[in-house]
């Protein structure tokens, strides 16, 4: 019976082991950087969330247009009955309560329109009312068969014009965001691209030091056994193989993490192997401070954030006038009614139905209240002029230190490129030297820690040349290498 049992057991732990080696064994995804940020736009989980953030000032914005247009609604009381005591009031003044038995139903319908620029709220209806009484056994009809009317706000703060000035902008602050965004997204790629480069780097650089130490020791064996190499120097070639087994130890734990890092961010299988390359095949090229700076100014958010915050500061400075001094509202309309105690009757001859109100609020003593709120808008106008054109001053020198440093980094790039062969051929040239017996150990490991340094400072060279321009890229929402506007289009909104 456990004979039974434990071969099935060996069996499964077989197809698990070969299934093990065939993962491990699998041939490694060669990754350029433009492959982990294309990936990481399309599939991160990231990108995902600052979609559904476009689609929510997409349907704020088709909510606010919905506002200009006609409005078109039914309403009423379908049914209303009641039955209970009421009190009465009698020709003479006196009041009786009497039983009422009282089946009401309501319906309008109406079509309002506002004019923005002046708030005016239009509107047509039509309403019907009828009265069943169950204790008199009657039915009556009342109605409007038309009637056409307006509201006027005279002296007030309109909402409407004010709201197409502003909703426009905060709608187009909102889809260059949404641009910005996706550059940030593309910034962090690169980030942790990097990251991960200079991890693998130090991985490569571990692992060839690993085996020319072990080579090292076993021609010093060989010497040693000769007597052509002191113990001291034997012991420090042993030493090195230990320490650069340490180091190989820590870098693949090293490499691990960052693995697991950038697969997550770009939402890329943990399975899969992948060995990320170096982006040497590269055409440096030279920005225009004041292309930059135009296209900023042009594409990015600031321009209509700073345009509508200007426009906001006005708003609320007319907003406290208006509300704190005479409020008038204009009600004017003109239409058809009738009662009848049938249906039909309610539109034949019809009777004229007119109304015109003037309705005001005018503060008279309020002890400094209205001329304190507007003191204080006005101050906050002052203030909104002051931080606008400060940031604007703070986000145009940004642009222009960004571009001058980038321009740099292009020479320091081809500095350190050239480093990177020279302290290579120096290595390689000191390891045959090594092996030769023509220098130490000590000379050695100096030209290891030269060759170590020119490959990390070339890959933080590399980092810093494409976190600058992607960074520049967030900062102009301009692609240089194709001499063109960024733009992107959300896959959620797409389909719609």
């Amino acid at each position: 019976m456990t004979k039974r049992i434990f071969y099935p057991i060996i069996f499964l732990f077989q197809i698990y082991a070969a299934n093990a080696q065939h993962i491990d064994s699998t041939e490694a995804v060669k990754l350029t950087l433009d492959d982990v940020v294309n990936m990481a736009i399309e599939q991160s989980p990231s990108i995902k969330y600052r979609q559904n953030l476009n689609v929510n000032s997409y349907w704020r914005w088709k909510n606010f247009q919905a506002n200009f247009r006609p409005q078109l609604g039914l309403s009423g009381d379908l049914p209303n009955y009641q039955q209970t005591n009421q009190a009465i009031t009698q020709p003479d003044g006196s009041i009786e309560f009497r039983q009422i038995a009282q089946l009401r139903t309501t319906a309008d319908m109406s079509l309002s329109q506002i004019v923005p620029q002046t708030g005016t709220t239009i509107y047509g209806a039509s309403s019907l009312y009828r009265v069943q009484d169950y204790n008199k056994n009657t039915i009556n009809w009342s109605g409007s068969p038309f009637y056409i009317g307006f509201v006027q706000p005279l002296f007030a703060y309109n909402w409407y014009k004010w709201s197409r000035m502003t909703e426009p902008l905060l709608y187009e602050e909102a889809q260059r965001d949404y641009i910005e965004s996706v550059e940030e997204v593309s910034l962090s790629a690169a980030n942790r691209f990097f990251n991960y480069l200079r991890i693998q780097t130090n991985y490569n650089l571990a692992a060839n030091n690993l085996k020319n130490s072990e080579d090292n020791l076993r021609i010093a064996e060989v010497k040693r056994k000769l007597g052509q190499i002191s113990e001291n120097d034997f012991s420090r070639i042993q030493l090195s193989v230990l320490n650069a087994k340490k180091a190989l130890n820590t870098s693949s734990m090293d490499l691990k993490n960052a693995d697991f890092e950038l697969k997550s961010y770009i939402g890329m299988d943990q399975h899969r192997n992948i060995a990320l390359e170096i982006p040497t095949e590269m055409s440096l090229f030279y920005i225009d401070p004041d292309k930059a700076l135009a296209e900023t100014l042009a594409n990015r958010k600031e321009a209509p954030e700073f345009e509508r915050r200007l426009i906001e500061a006005d708003r609320e400075l007319v907003k406290a006038k208006r509300n704190t001094g005479l409020s008038t509202t204009l009600r004017g309309s003109y239409g058809t009614s009738k009662n009848s105690p049938e249906l039909a009757g309610v539109y034949e001859d019809t009777e004229k139905q007119q109304m015109l109100k003037l309705t005001m609020n005018i503060p008279i003593l309020d002890w400094g209240k209205s001329a304190s709120a507007v003191k204080l808008a006005e101050s906050r106008r002052d203030l909104v002029l002051y931080d606008v054109e400060r940031e604007k001053l703070n986000f145009e020198r940004e642009v222009v230190v960004e571009v001058e440093q980038f321009n740099l980094l292009k020479d320091q790039l081809e500095t350190a490129k050239e480093a990177d062969k020279v302290s290579e051929n120096g290595y390689m040239i000191s390891l045959k030297k090594f092996q030769n017996g023509e220098i130490s150990i000590t000379d050695l490991n100096i030209s290891l820690s030269e060759r170590e340094k020119g490959k990390r400072d070339y890959i933080s060279s590399l980092e810093d040349y494409w976190e600058s321009y992607y960074y520049l890229r967030i900062l102009t929402l301009y692609d240089f290498v194709l001499n063109q506007k960024i733009t992107y289009i959300n896959p959620s909104l797409s389909v719609r």
